[in-house]
């Protein structure tokens, strides 16, 4: 049996390496661990990693042939990082969802148009 503990990668493919790259970098608040022409890799507070593929970055054919990526971000106080992204100008996608076990999570598009979402997790 499969015992999952969590997120460690995260791999987006996107045309705005760059525009992507500042993002997370300046408005997520990511340390870059890694950067060369269209590839982008930052480290999470816990270890885990996130990438940023460009078109010619250094993924394998089959990474990103099927599925695009939505990754959940967790962060301690989720009304105060959608502040932050909206005060970014970033744009937040319907409401915030919250379930009746404190969990909550927020969908928004990230600058290249992808779908992302910020995570609460009262057990974490």
């Amino acid at each position: 049996m499969v015992n999952v503990k969590g997120v460690s990668w995260v791999g987006v493919k996107t045309s705005s390496p760059g525009e992507m790259a500042r993002f997370f970098a300046e408005v997520m608040r990511l340390p870059v661990v890694l950067e060369q022409p269209d590839f982008v890799v930052f480290q999470l507070p816990d270890g885990d990693k996130l990438e940023v593929f460009g078109v010619a970055g250094p993924q394998t054919p089959q990474q990103f042939s099927e599925n695009e990526v939505v990754a959940g971000f967790l962060v301690d106080d989720i009304e105060e990082a959608s502040a932050e992204l909206m005060a970014a100008g970033i744009e937040l996608l319907g409401g915030r969802e919250h379930a009746s076990n404190g969990y909550a999570w927020q969908h928004f598009r990230g600058p290249d148009g992808k779908v992302f979402e910020l995570t609460y997790d009262p057990d974490r």
